[in-house]
C-alpha cells in the first residue's frame, strides 16, 4: 500500500527539472514550468493537500505534507478499516500500519521509491542543484487526438521513471513507474490554480486491473513558511498494543507440515490453526470472519505466489492470542483460502506473521518443533549463533547473500515450503537455465495467485550472512507476475534451509541469529518421483508431470486421479502432506499408485529416482 498510495499522493505535485544535454527536453521542461506557473513557484517552501480518496472498494481521507525544496514528505490515509502512513526525512523511509507501529524500510525497492518521491516534490526538474537525474527524450507518442511528449528520468540513487506531457497545454498527463513487481501509472487532470499555481485536483493510479485503481481527489492545497523539525521523521511509537497475560515470554508448539510451521492461535477466544509465516498479514478466511460475526469492507488485490491475483477485504478482531502472548485491536485481511485445502492437504483457517514478529522477539525452534516469543524491551542475545543484519522489504525480512558467488538479497520466508526459488529477472540477467544446465522444469509450487512454474536445479553454497547451506535445491522462476516477479530481490528462501537451523528474529534491531540444529547436515531433496497433485473429491488429482521424470516414464498424465498410494485409500488412509513425502523416499523405491483415468482403473509403477 505504501507505493500506491505514496506513489499518487506525491505525483499530484508535479514540477519538472534542470538542465539536459538534449535540447528537446529543456524546451519542453522549460514550457512545462511556464505551463504550471513559472516564477510563482521559486519561493515555495512546505506545501500540505488534503485529499479524499477511494480504491478497492473503500472510502476515506489523505494528506500529503512535503517540503518543495528537499523532498521530504510524510504521507497518512484512513480508509475506516485500513489506515496507516509513510515518509521519507532525506534519510530514512518509515511506514506506520494501522496500530500505529512505525517500521523503518531499508531494502533498495523502499529506498529507490522514496528517492524518485522525493525527485519529484522537490522539484528538481526544474532546480537542478536539488537533486540530479538522467533526463533522455523518448519521443511523442499519440493519445485519441493529442500528441503526447515523453521523457524518461533516472534520479541519482532511484529507478527509472517516464513522464508524459501534453505537447498542446506542457501540463503532465501521466507517471509510469516500475515497482519491484509491476507498472503502475498514474494520470493526472482536473488542473486548477492555487495561489498562481497549477495543480492537478484528480488523480487515477492503475496497475492494469481497473477494477483496484485508485483515486484521489483535492479538497485544499496550502502552502506553508515553515514546518516542525520531526515533520518528516519516523513518528513516536504508539501506545502498547501487546503483551503477556503472565511473565515476559510464552511458548508455543507448532507442526511442520509441507515445511510450513501451523500453531494454534486464538481470535477472540476461539481457537484456530494458523500457518506462521515471517512476512505474512494477518489473514483469515470468509468462513471464519463468519464464525466470529465479522464483516469485511473493501475489495483490494492480494498477490502472491502465482501469477493471479485474488480480492480481499478488511476487518478487525479485538483479541489475537498466542500462546499467552496477546495483541490488540488488529487488523486483519479477509481473503478465500478455503480452496488452499486442495494445495496443503489440510484446511487453512489463517495466517498469522509480521504483526508478531514486529512486535516480540521471536526464536523459532526448528529442531523441536517450539515458537518463542520473547518481550523485546530488555532482550539481549546470548547464544552460538551467528548475527546475520537484514532489512525490511515492505513487510518482508531481507538480507545479503548470494548463490554459487552470484551477490543478491533474499527474503527469508517461513510461509514458502521450497527451498531457494531464485526470481525470474535474476534468473533471466544472469542465464541461469543455461548457467545450470537445467534439464527439469514444471509446478513447483502454488500461493494465492496459483501455480508457479520453475526449472529445478542443485546449487552448489546458498550464503546469508556469515552462514551457509551446501547443495541447496534451486528453483529458477519462470513466473511473469506476482511475487516471483521481483526485480529487486535474488530469491526467497524457504522452509527447506531455515528448518536446518534454530532461529532468533530480531525485528526491531534489524538483526537475526542463526544457529545450525540437528537437521543442517539432512541432505535436501527434490521430489524424485515428479509431478504435482492437488487434493481432489477422494482422490489425488495430478495437475502437471514433469517431462522426463520417473513418473513420465512409468506413464502417469496431467488429469489422473489417483485413488491409491502403495496399497492405501487416497485421502482417507494416506494424506497429501504423505504422498509428498513417499515421492522423497530413497532413489530406488517403488511408488505403486492406482488411478482412474477416463473411467479405467490403472496400476503406475513409478520408480524413484534423483533428477538433480
Amino acid at each position: 500500500m505504501h507505493y500506491l498510495f505514496a506513489a499518487v499522493l506525491a505525483l499530484f505535485l508535479i514540477a519538472p527539472a534542470g538542465a539536459a544535454p538534449d535540447p528537446r527536453v529543456a524546451d519542453i521542461l522549460a514550457r512545462n514550468k511556464a505551463a504550471t506557473g513559472g516564477a510563482a513557484w521559486d519561493s515555495t517552501a512546505f506545501v500540505r493537500t488534503k485529499m479524499r480518496m477511494e480504491t478497492s472498494g473503500l472510502k476515506g481521507t489523505a494528506e500529503s505534507f512535503e517540503d518543495a525544496r528537499t523532498g521530504a514528505y510524510a504521507d497518512s490515509y484512513d480508509l475506516g478499516a485500513f489506515k496507516g502512513a509513510s515518509g521519507y526525512d532525506g534519510k530514512t523511509v518509515w511506514e506506520q500500519d494501522a496500530s500505529g507501529e512505525v517500521v523503518i524500510q531499508g531494502a533498495e525497492n523502499q529506498r529507490h521509491a522514496a528517492v524518485n518521491e522525493a525527485y519529484r516534490r522537490s522539484h528538481a526538474y526544474w532546480y537542478g542543484d536539488r537533486a540530479q537525474a538522467r533526463i533522455e527524450y523518448a519521443g511523442e507518442t499519440p493519445d485519441g487526438a493529442r500528441k503526447l511528449h515523453v521523457l524518461r528520468i533516472l534520479p541519482d540513487g532511484g529507478r527509472p521513471f517516464d513522464m508524459w506531457i501534453d505537447a498542446k497545454t506542457f501540463l503532465v498527463d501521466r507517471i509510469a513507474e516500475r515497482n519491484a513487481r509491476e507498472l503502475r501509472t498514474t494520470f493526472f487532470s482536473d488542473y486548477r490554480s492555487v495561489d498562481g499555481k497549477l495543480i492537478a485536483h484528480a488523480a487515477r493510479q492503475t496497475n492494469g486491473e481497473t477494477k483496484y485503481d485508485a483515486f484521489l481527489k483535492v479538497e485544499s492545497v496550502a502552502f506553508e513558511a515553515d514546518a516542525p523539525r520531526t515533520a518528516f521523521a519516523p513518528p513516536p511509537p504508539p501506545k502498547r498494543d501487546f503483551g503477556f497475560l503472565r511473565g515476559s515470554s510464552t511458548t508455543i508448539p507448532f507442526r511442520l507440515v509441507n515445511n510450513h510451521i501451523y500453531m494454534e492461535v486464538r481470535l477472540n477466544g476461539r481457537a484456530y490453526d494458523f500457518l506462521f509465516d515471517t512476512g505474512g498479514l494477518n489473514v483469515i478466511t470468509p468462513t471464519v470472519a463468519r464464525e466470529l460475526g465479522l464483516s469485511a469492507e473493501g475489495a483490494i488485490q492480494a498477490t502472491g505466489a502465482g501469477e493471479d491475483s485474488k480480492e480481499a477485504g478488511f476487518t478487525k478482531v479485538a483479541r489475537m492470542q498466542v500462546g499467552d502472548a496477546f495483541l490488540d485491536n488488529q487488523t486483519f485481511v479477509v481473503i478465500g483460502l478455503e480452496a488452499f485445502k486442495e494445495v496443503e492437504g489440510k484446511p487453512i483457517t489463517g495466517i498469522i506473521g509480521y504483526e508478531v514478529f514486529k512486535r516480540f522477539v521471536v526464536r523459532l525452534d526448528y529442531e523441536n518443533s517450539k515458537v518463542v516469543l520473547i518481550e523485546p524491551s530488555n532482550f539481549a542475545y546470548r547464544g552460538p549463533g551467528v548475527r546475520v543484519p537484514m532489512d525490511m522489504n515492505e513487510r518482508m525480512p531481507e538480507v545479503q547473500g548470494e548463490i554459487d558467488g552470484i551477490p543478491g538479497k533474499f527474503a527469508l520466508d517461513t510461509g514458502s515450503r521450497s527451498t531457494l526459488d531464485l526470481m525470474s529477472p535474476f534468473v533471466a540477467k544472469h542465464n541461469l537455465v543455461q548457467r545450470y544446465g537445467a534439464k527439469y522444469q514444471g509446478v513447483t509450487g502454488w500461493g494465492v495467485g496459483g501455480p508457479s512454474r520453475s526449472w529445478v536445479v542443485r546449487g552448489k553454497r546458498l550464503s546469508l550472512g556469515g552462514v551457509s547451506v551446501d547443495a541447496p535445491i534451486v528453483e529458477l522462476s519462470q513466473a511473469k507476475g506476482g511475487s516471483f516477479n521481483d526485480a529487486y530481490q535474488a530469491g526467497n528462501v524457504g522452509g527447506g534451509v531455515l528448518k536446518k537451523f534454530n532461529i532468533v528474529w530480531n525485528y526491531p534491531r534489524h538483526e537475526i541469529f542463526f544457529e545450525k540444529n540437528k537437521l543442517y547436515d539432512t541432505p535436501d531433496v527434490f521430489d524424485r518421483a515428479g509431478f504435482w497433485v492437488n487434493l481432489g473429491d477422494g482422490a489425488f488429482d495430478v495437475v502437471d508431470v514433469i517431462t522426463h521424470s520417473p513418473a513420465e516414464a512409468a506413464g502417469l498424465k496431467q488429469g489422473d486421479r489417483i485413488v491409491g498410494v502403495n496399497g492405501k485409500r487416497a485421502v482417507t488412509d494416506i494424506s497429501l502432506p504423505d504422498l509428498r513425502l513417499l515421492k522423497k523416499a530413497p532413489p530406488g523405491t517403488n511408488l505403486i499408485l492406482e488411478v482412474l483415468r477416463g473411467g479405467q482403473r490403472l496400476t503406475i509403477n513409478i520408480l524413484l529416482k534423483d533428477m538433480v
